[in-house]
C-alpha cells in the first residue's frame, strides 16, 4: 500500500511539474522577447524615431545659441557667461511656469496633434534665426542689450514652451501603443534615449556644427547649422505624422475644468499613490545627478592624464553604454524582480560609482570603467520608475501626472547645471562626486522606507 500510495504521489506530482516547468519557460520566453515585441511595434518605432530627431536637436540648440552669442554678440575679452545666463534663463521658464500646465492640455488635445505641432513650430522658430540675425537694426540696442539678440531670447523662450507639450504627451502616448506587459522594453529604449541624448548631445553638438559650417561655407551657405537644427525638428515632425496612436476618446479628458483645478488633481493624485510618487521623486533625483555629470564631465577629463577637457564626451558616451547594457538588464530582470529593488539597488550602485568616479581621476581606464557601471545603476533607477509611472496612472490622468513630472525634472536640471561647475571650483571634484553619492544613497534610502509598505511593487 506504501509503495502503490508513493507511486500515486509521483504521478499527481508529475502534472504540477510540468505546469510549473511551461510556466517558467513562459516567462522566460516573455522576458526574452520584451525587446523583439518593441522592435516590431511600428508605432512604436514611428514615436521614438521622433524622439532622437526632436531631444537631439533639443541639446545641439543650445550649442548652436552659444555659437551665435560668439559669433555675432560677444565682444573681444567679454566674458560669454553674461549672454549664456540670460539665454539659460529664457530657456528654463517655460520649464518652470508651463510644465505643469502643458500636461492638463495634453489630456485634452489629440496626442498625436501636439506631438506633431509641437516639432514642426520649433523647426519654423529655429530657421527664422538667420532672419532675426540679418535684420538692418541687428545692432539697436533695448535696454542695453541689441535687438536681434531679444529676438533669440523670445525664439529660445518659444521653443521651450513647446518642448514643454512634447515632453508629456510623448511619455502618455507609450502606453497607448505598447502592451502593458511589454512596458519596460519600451521604457528601456524611452529612457535610455532620453539620458543618453542628455549626457551625449552636448557633446557631439559642437563637432557636429563645426562640420555642418564648414560644409556650408564650400557652397557660400552661412546658415548651415540653424538648418540642421530646425530640419531636425521639422524632421521629427514629419515622421510623427504617419504616427497611429490608438487614442480614444476615453483615453482623454472630456469635462472642463479651469486649467488650475487640473494641476491640483494631479497633486491630489500624487499624494494618493505613493509609489507614483515615489517614482517621480527617484527621477527627479537621477536627472539632477546626471545634469551635475554632464558639467564636471569637463573638468573630470581635464584632470585624466593622457585627456583633455575637449574630449569629455568620452566619459558621457562611456555612461550612455552603461544605461543601454543596464536597460537590457532590467528588461530581462524586471518580471522577476519588483521596481523598487531595482530602483534601490540601483541607487547604490549609482553611489558606489560615483564614490569610485571621484578616487581614479587619475587612471582613464578606471575612469571609464566607474562612468560604464554609474550608466549600468542608473538605468536600474530610471526604466523601472518611468515604467511605474506608466503603468499605474489611468490614461486621462497620464498629461496631468506626466507634466507634473517634467516641470519638477526641469526644475531640477536647472540647480545642478547652474551649480556644479560653481561647487566644483570652490570645493573639488571629489568633494562634489562624494556629494552626488550621497544624494544618490538618499535616493535609496527614500526607496527603502516605501518598499515597506504594504502592497509596493
Amino acid at each position: 500500500m506504501q509503495v502503490s500510495d508513493t507511486k500515486k504521489e509521483e504521478k499527481s506530482s508529475l502534472p504540477s511539474l510540468k505546469i510549473k516547468d511551461i510556466e517558467s519557460s513562459i516567462s522566460q520566453e516573455k522576458s526574452s522577447t520584451g525587446f523583439m515585441n518593441v522592435l516590431i511595434n511600428k508605432s512604436f518605432l514611428i514615436l521614438w524615431l521622433g524622439q532622437i530627431f526632436s531631444q537631439l536637436a533639443d541639446k545641439i540648440y543650445l550649442v548652436l545659441i552659444i555659437a551665435i552669442i560668439s559669433n555675432n554678440f560677444q565682444a573681444e575679452g567679454q566674458s560669454i557667461s553674461g549672454w549664456v545666463s540670460l539665454v539659460m534663463i529664457a530657456f528654463t521658464i517655460p520649464a518652470v511656469l508651463f510644465g505643469s500646465l502643458a500636461g492638463v492640455y495634453v489630456d485634452r488635445w489629440s496626442k498625436k496633434v501636439v506631438l506633431v505641432m509641437s516639432n514642426l513650430l520649433r523647426g519654423l522658430l529655429v530657421l527664422m534665426i538667420p532672419f532675426c540675425l540679418s535684420i538692418d537694426n541687428i545692432n539697436q540696442e533695448i535696454f542695453s542689450l541689441p535687438f536681434a539678440f531679444w529676438l533669440i531670447l523670445f525664439i529660445t523662450l518659444s521653443v521651450s514652451t513647446f518642448t514643454q507639450f512634447f515632453a508629456p504627451a510623448e511619455q502618455a502616448t507609450i502606453p497607448l501603443i505598447v502592451k502593458k506587459q511589454d512596458l519596460l522594453a519600451a521604457n528601456t529604449f524611452y529612457t535610455t534615449t532620453m539620458m543618453g541624448m542628455l549626457i551625449i548631445g552636448f557633446a557631439i553638438g559642437d563637432p557636429l556644427l563645426v562640420l555642418v559650417s564648414n560644409w556650408g561655407k564650400k557652397f557660400s551657405f552661412n546658415y548651415g547649422q540653424e538648418l540642421l537644427v530646425g530640419a531636425s525638428y521639422v524632421l521629427a515632425g514629419l515622421i510623427l505624422i504617419i504616427l497611429n496612436t490608438q487614442e480614444k476618446n476615453q483615453d482623454k479628458q472630456t469635462e472642463e475644468k479651469h486649467p488650475f483645478e487640473d494641476i491640483k488633481e494631479g497633486l491630489r493624485y500624487l499624494g494618493k499613490n505613493h509609489r507614483v510618487r515615489n517614482a517621480l521623486f527617484q527621477l527627479v533625483i537621477l536627472f539632477s545627478i546626471f545634469a551635475a555629470l554632464a558639467v564636471l564631465a569637463v573638468r573630470l577629463a581635464e584632470t585624466i592624464p593622457g585627456m583633455e577637457a575637449s574630449q569629455f564626451g568620452y566619459l558621457l558616451a562611456s555612461a550612455g553604454v552603461g544605461i543601454a547594457i543596464g536597460g537590457t538588464f532590467v528588461t530581462h530582470q524586471g518580471r522577476m524582480t519588483s521596481h523598487a529593488k531595482l530602483c534601490f539597488w540601483g541607487s547604490i550602485g549609482m553611489a558606489g560609482a560615483l564614490t569610485g568616479l571621484s578616487v581614479v581621476t587619475n587612471n582613464l581606464v578606471l575612469a571609464l570603467t566607474m562612468t560604464v557601471i554609474l550608466g549600468f545603476f542608473a538605468a536600474l533607477v530610471g526604466v523601472p520608475m518611468q515604467t511605474t509611472i506608466q503603468a499605474e496612472t489611468p490614461p486621462e490622468m497620464r498629461g496631468k501626472v506626466f507634466g507634473l513630472q517634467n516641470n519638477a525634472v526641469n526644475i531640477a536640471l536647472s540647480l545642478p547645471l547652474a551649480l556644479a561647475g560653481v561647487a566644483e571650483t570652490y570645493f573639488g571634484l571629489r568633494i562634489v562626486l562624494i556629494t552626488l553619492a550621497l544624494l544618490a544613497v538618499g535616493g535609496s534610502a527614500l526607496t527603502s522606507v516605501i518598499t515597506a509598505k504594504p502592497g509596493t511593487n
